[in-house]
C-alpha cells in the first residue's frame, strides 16, 4: 500500500503537543501544555493550507482532546478538552476563548489525561490521575456513573459502544464496564502501565475487538471477552497513543520519536519526527489521513494521497529536521563507537524489518542513526547520537549560582518543565527533597527524583571546569524526568543514603489552582441562580466587581509578590465566599469551596472573620451541613483542605489549635477511607496537627499528649485498609511525629491502637521503599 507522505506542518503551539483530533477532512483539533486548544480548518486542498484559531487559552497543560460531533442545537459539533486543573471543558469550535463553554464538567480531584465520546455521540468518558474514570451525559453534563476500582492513574479510556467503556491503568490493568459504572470484568495482560486503547476494525485479520499499548512498547490485541489474539513488536520505549484506520490497519505513537503503521502483525511505516515524544496521534475517518501532536510544538498531517502531499520544499524541510535532529545517548543504550560499523554497511546490508535501526559510525566520528524503510527498501538518516544533558563537563547559571546540572523536570502539572538545579557535592536525596518542597509537589516523587538524579549523574566526577554554560539538547527535552513514569534510562542503582523523614517539621499546604476557571465557574452558576429567580443566593453586581478584585488579589499572592493595601479587598472576599458557602445549592459549592482553601493559605483575615452574628468560618462550615452530605466527597475534600491550609498563617494555627475538637470529628465522622483524594486531605490537616503538637514551641504538652491519642485512632485506621500510597505515606509520616512525643503516646500507639500490626499491614499494601523506609524509622522510635 501507498505510504503516508507529510500533507501539512502546523506551527502555532508553544509547548509540546499532548493531544490530537482529526474529526473531518477540513478539521483538524489539538491540545498542548501551552495552555490551548487549537482549531486548524482547512483553507485549501492542493497544496493543504490550514488556518489556524485558538479556541481554548487556560493556564495549565491540556492534556486530553476529543470531538463530540453535531447534536442537537450544535450544528458544528463540540470540542471536550481537559488536563492539569481538574476540569472538562466542552466547547463550540467558533466561540472565542473569552467567551463562557457550553459546560464545565468538575468532578475529578487531579490531572485528566484521557478524554473519548461515545460512537453515538450519547456520553463523554474521561480519566485522571485520581484513580477514577467518569461517564457524562451529554446535554446533560453531569457525572453519570463513576468508575471505580483503579489502583493507579487511568491513562486511557475507550467509549467503546453504548453498553461498553474500557479503561487501562497505572496499575497494568485493563478493566470493562458498562456507562452506568457497573464493573464487569478486569483483563490482566500488560508487563507495564496501559497508555493508549483504540477500538480496531472488523477487517483487521487477527479478529480483535480493541488493542491496548503503554510503557513495555508492546501493542495487545483483545477480543471484550478478555482474549488476547496477537501482539505488535516495533516499539523501542513507551508507546503513548493508538489510533485505527478503517482499512483495518493500526496506527501507533510513542517515545521512540516515531509513528508507526500496523498491517496484520506487521509494522508496514515507520515515520521519524525531530522529537523526542510523539505524544498523539488520530485518524481521519473520513478521508483515512492522519495527524500526529510531538514534543517539538508541531502539529503533522500526514496523507497516502498524492494530491494532499505538501509540497516539496516542505516534505525535504521535514525530512531533513529528522536527519539533523540530535538522540541523546541514554535513548540508544551503550553506544560503543569503536564497534561500530561504517557508512559502508548501509549500501552493502539490508534492514531486516520495517523501521530497523542501526547505529553507524561517520566518517567526522560522530555516531549517525539509520532506519530502514521497507516501502523505500533503504536506510534513512533519524539523527546524531550526543551525550546527554549536564556530560559536557560545564557548569550552568541557575537564579545566580552555578551547578553540575540543571534538568528539566515535566510535572504535567500546570506549568511547563520545572528546573532541578544539583550540583555533584550534593546528596540526591537531600536535592530532591529540596525541589519537591519549593515546588510543592507530592512526597510520591522523592525516590523517583532522587534516582533520575543518580542515574544521569552516573560516572560524572567532582572538579568540572566552569567554562561557560552548560550544553543543552537542541530539542530541550531529552533529560526531562516524568514523574510517575518508569524511564528506559534512569538505571535501578543504589541510591546513596537518604536523609531521615521523621519527625516531619514544616507544614504541608495545597494551594494550586486554575483562578480563571474558578472565576468562570462562579459567574455560570450565579447566572443560573438568577435565571431560577433566587436573588438571596445570586451575587449582585458590586459582589461580581468584588469577586474579580479578589481574584487578583489571590493571583498576586500565589505568584509569590506582596499582597500589601489589600487588605480591604480580601476583607470583603472572605465576606463574599462566606455568603456563597452559606446560601448557595450544595451541588454548586465547589468553587466557592475552593475560594475557601485558598483563602485560608493566603490571608490571616479568613481565620480571625467574624460575621454581624459574630459566627466564624467554622460555624459557617458546619451550618452548611458540607460534613454532613457524603453524596457530594468533592466538597468534604475541598473543606478539609482549607483546614490544612489554616497552618499557613500563625492565626489560622491558633484556629485549628483552638477548635481541634470540632476539627477532628468533622473529619473524622466524614472521611471515606475508600475515596483516596478525601483520605489524603485528612492525613495532610493530620501532617499539620503532627508538626505542631510536635514543636517545641507549642505550650500544652499534656494536650498535645491526649490529642495525638485521638489522631493516633484514626491514622491507624487509614494504613490498616487504604491502598493508596500517599495516603499511607502521609499517614505515616504523622504518627512518626506524634511518636516524637514521648513513651506515653508510643505505649498508647502499641497497645491501645494496634501499631505494630498496623504497620504491617501498610507494609504489606504498599511495596514502596518510602513506605519501608518510614515504617523502619517508625519501629526504632518505638524500640527507644
Amino acid at each position: 500500500m501507498t505510504e503516508f507522505k507529510l500533507s501539512a506542518s502546523l506551527e502555532e503551539h508553544d509547548d509540546d503537543v499532548r493531544g490530537v483530533a482529526f474529526p473531518d477532512p477540513k478539521l483538524v483539533l489539538s491540545a498542548s501544555r501551552d495552555a490551548t486548544v487549537r482549531v486548524w480548518k482547512l483553507l485549501e486542498q492542493e497544496p493543504p493550507r490550514y488556518d489556524c484559531s485558538i479556541s481554548s487559552h487556560g493556564s495549565s497543560f491540556i492534556n486530553a482532546i476529543a470531538y463530540l460531533p453535531p447534536i442537537k442545537g450544535f450544528a458544528d459539533g463540540l470540542i471536550v478538552s481537559g488536563g492539569k486543573d481538574s476540569i472538562i471543558e466542552v466547547r463550540e469550535p467558533g466561540r472565542e476563548p473569552d467567551q463562557n463553554a457550553e459546560a464545565l464538567l468538575l468532578g475529578h480531584a487531579q490531572n485528566i489525561c484521557a478524554l473519548d465520546v461515545s460512537p453515538t455521540g450519547e456520553y463523554i468518558v474521561s480519566g485522571s490521575w485520581d484513580s477514577s474514570a467518569r461517564v457524562w451525559g451529554v446535554g446533560k453534563w453531569e457525572c453519570d456513573a463513576l468508575l471505580e476500582g483503579h489502583r493507579g492513574s487511568v491513562w486511557a479510556v475507550l467509549a467503546y459502544d453504548r453498553d461498553t467503556v474500557i479503561t487501562g491503568c497505572a496499575d497494568k490493568n485493563i478493566r470493562i464496564f458498562s456507562p452506568s459504572g457497573k464493573f464487569l470484568h478486569h483483563i490482566k495482560g500488560s508487563n507495564d502501565v496501559v497508555r493508549a486503547l483504540c477500538r480496531v476494525s472488523p477487517k483487521h485479520p487477527s479478529g480483535a475487538e480493541f488493542a491496548s499499548a503503554g510503557n513495555d512498547g508492546v501493542i495487545r490485541l483483545w477480543k471484550l471477552n478478555g482474549k488476547q489474539v496477537g501482539e505488535l513488536h516495533g516499539h523501542e520505549s513507551f508507546i503513548y497513543s493508538l489510533t485505527s484506520l478503517q482499512s483495518g490497519e493500526l496506527v501507533s505513537s510513542g517515545e521512540d520519536r516515531t509513528v508507526r503503521v500496523w498491517g496484520g502483525d506487521e509494522c508496514m511505516q515507520t515515520i521519524t519526527h525531530p522529537a523526542i515524544s510523539v505524544w498523539a496521534v488520530a485518524a481521519c475517518p473520513g478521508n483515512g489521513d492522519i495527524v500526529s501532536g510531538a514534543s517539538d510544538k508541531k502539529v503533522r498531517v500526514f496523507s497516502r494521497a498524492k494530491e494532499r502531499e505538501a509540497v516539496p520544499e516542505v516534505i525535504r524541510a521535514f525530512e531533513d529536521s529528522v536527519k539533523s535532529s540530535s538522540i541523546p545517548k541514554q535513548q540508544v543504550g551503550d553506544v560503543q563507537k569503536e564497534k561500530l560499523a561504517g557508512p559502508d554497511f548501509l549500501q552493502q546490508k539490508s534492514g531486516t524489518k520495517e523501521g530497523q535501526v542501526v547505529m553507524i559510525k561517520e566518517d567526522d566520528g560522530s555516531v549517525g542513526a539509520y532506519q530502514w524503510s521497507q516501502g523505500a527498501q533503504s536506510w534513512m538518516s533519524v539523527g546524531t547520537v550526543v551525550d546527554a544533558v549536564g556530560s559536557s563537563g560545564k557548569k550552568t547559571d541557575y537564579f545566580g549560582k552555578d551547578y553540575d546540572y540543571v534538568f528539566d523536570v515535566d510535572i504535567e502539572d500546570g506549568k511547563p518543565p520545572l528546573k532541578l538545579p544539583y550540583n555533584l557535592s550534593q546528596n540526591p536525596y537531600e536535592a530532591a527533597t529540596k525541589f519537591i518542597q519549593d515546588n510543592e509537589l507530592p512526597m510520591t516523587y522523592l525516590d523517583q527524583v532522587a534516582n533520575f538524579i543518580t542515574a544521569n549523574t552516573q560516572g560524572a566526577t567532582l572538579g568540572q571546569s566552569s567554562e561557560g554554560p552548560a550544553a543543552s539538547d537542541p530539542l530541550g527535552t531529552e533529560s526531562r524526568y516524568r514523574p510517575g513514569e518508569a524511564s528506559s534510562s534512569v538505571a535501578a542503582s543504589t541510591p546513596p543514603s537518604r536523609p531521615k523523614i521523621l519527625p516531619q517539621t514544616t507544614y504541608l499546604s495545597i494551594k494550586t489552582a486554575n483562578l480563571r476557571t474558578i472565576r468562570k465557574k462562579i459567574e455560570d452558576l450565579n447566572e443560573q441562580l438568577i435565571r431560577e429567580g433566587d436573588s438571596n443566593a445570586a451575587l449582585s453586581e458590586p459582589q461580581l466587581v468584588t469577586l474579580h478584585e479578589l481574584l487578583k488579589s489571590l493571583e498576586q499572592s500565589l505568584a509569590g509578590s506582596s499582597m500589601a493595601g489589600t487588605d480591604q479587598v480580601l476583607e470583603d472576599g472572605v465576606q463574599l465566599v462566606t455568603k456563597m458557602v452559606t446560601t448557595w445549592p450544595a451541588g454548586q459549592l465547589l468553587p466557592a469551596l475552593d475560594l475557601l482553601r485558598l483563602l485560608a493559605a493566603c490571608t490571616p483575615l479568613l481565620a480571625t472573620y467574624r460575621a454581624k452574628d459574630g459566627s466564624s468560618f467554622l460555624d459557617m462550615l458546619v451550618e452548611s451541613k458540607v460534613f454532613e452530605d457524603p453524596e457530594r466527597p468533592n466538597n468534604i475534600m475541598l473543606a478539609v483542605r482549607a483546614f490544612s491550609n489554616l497552618f499557613e498563617t500563625s492565626e489560622g494555627r491558633n484556629v485549628a489549635d483552638r477548635e481541634f475538637d470540632t476539627i477532628q470529628t468533622l473529619v473524622e465522622g466524614s472521611a471515606d477511607i475508600s475515596n483516596r483524594n478525601l483520605t489524603i486531605a485528612a492525613a495532610t490537616l493530620y501532617v499539620n496537627y503532627s508538626v505542631l503538637f510536635a514543636s517545641s514551641s507549642y505550650p500544652h504538652r499534656q494536650c498535645a499528649t491526649d490529642r495525638s491519642g485521638v489522631l493516633m485512632n484514626h491514622l491507624t485506621g487509614i494504613i490498616r485498609v487504604a491502598v493508596d500510597s500517599e495516603a499511607v505515606y502521609r499517614s505515616l509520616v504523622a504518627i512518626g511525629t506524634l511518636l516524637g512525643l514521648g513513651e506515653e503516646v508510643q505505649m498508647t500507639a502499641k497497645i491501645n491502637y494496634g501499631l505494630v500490626d498496623a504497620l504491617g499491614k501498610a507494609e504489606q499494601a504498599v511495596k514502596e521503599p518510602r513506605i519501608k523506609k518510614v515504617n523502619g524509622e517508625i519501629r526504632a522510635l518505638m524500640a527507644q
